[in-house]
């Protein structure tokens, strides 16, 4: 980690270096340390910065270039998932189970060894919440909560920050609600932070990370709030 800045658990959340700072491997790794306050996470998310570490592992703040995002508009509807969608008995809620979302998001899962979600960062999030600024969206079928995924709203952006399926389709179902929330929102922008091909698949795309600042700039203002109601 040489070159990595260090946090104290007391410094303000301005302490955050200058995300020109971070590291090129690994990828965004901008500084170690600091909080997990919500006044932490949400100068951090204003900034394009996130907490991402393991159990036993200091708090790690990334900001990884390029930047995986998907912008509502682009997004891919699938024939399959639209048949998923219609038959297949779901009904999707928002933030009514946003504990169980967590709990979802943190359960441990074949491909991977633990969990990124510790019980730190999901007491932040609760808290976050608790607040207003964290939602999820629940994906229920008889009655049983069997996907969902939740993230953080600042104005016009949703950080997205996990997401999980205990059956075939649920997570997808997940994010195609959040989309159409999105558009009836005025939300233009969903942060899916890293890239992959399954959110590939749905319509993200990479772009540069002094391109993503710039829409923070432009979608993030201090006092609005679209999620109320």
């Amino acid at each position: 980690m040489s070159g990595v800045i260090f946090l104290g658990e007391m410094d303000p959340p301005e302490a955050l270096p200058p995300t020109r700072l971070a590291l090129r491997e690994p990828n965004g790794l901008l500084a170690v340390g600091g909080a997990l306050t919500p006044e932490w996470l949400l100068h951090a998310y204003r900034r394009g910065v996130f907490p991402w570490y393991s159990e036993g592992q200091p708090i790690l703040w990334w900001t990884p270039d390029p930047r995986a995002v998907l912008f509502p508009v682009e997004f891919h509807r699938s024939r399959s998932l639209e048949k998923s969608i219609r038959n297949r008995g779901f009904e999707v809620r928002r933030d009514t189970a946003f504990e169980g979302v967590l709990a979802g998001c943190a359960a441990p899962r074949q491909s991977e060894h633990g969990t990124w979600i510790t019980p730190a960062m999901h007491r932040s999030y609760a808290e976050l919440h608790d607040r207003g600024m964290a939602h999820s969206f629940e994906v229920w079928q008889r009655d049983e909560l069997v996907g969902g995924l939740y993230g953080v709203a600042i104005g016009r952006v949703f950080f997205g920050e996990s997401m999980f399926s205990r059956v075939r389709d649920a997570s997808k179902v997940a994010l195609a609600c959040l989309v159409t929330e999105c558009l009836a929102r005025g939300i233009a922008l969903i942060d899916c932070q890293m890239a992959t091909d399954h959110l590939a698949s749905l319509g993200s795309r990479c772009i540069p990370r002094a391109t993503f600042e710039k829409l923070l700039d432009k979608l993030c203002p201090e006092s609005a709030d679209l999620w109320r109601g």
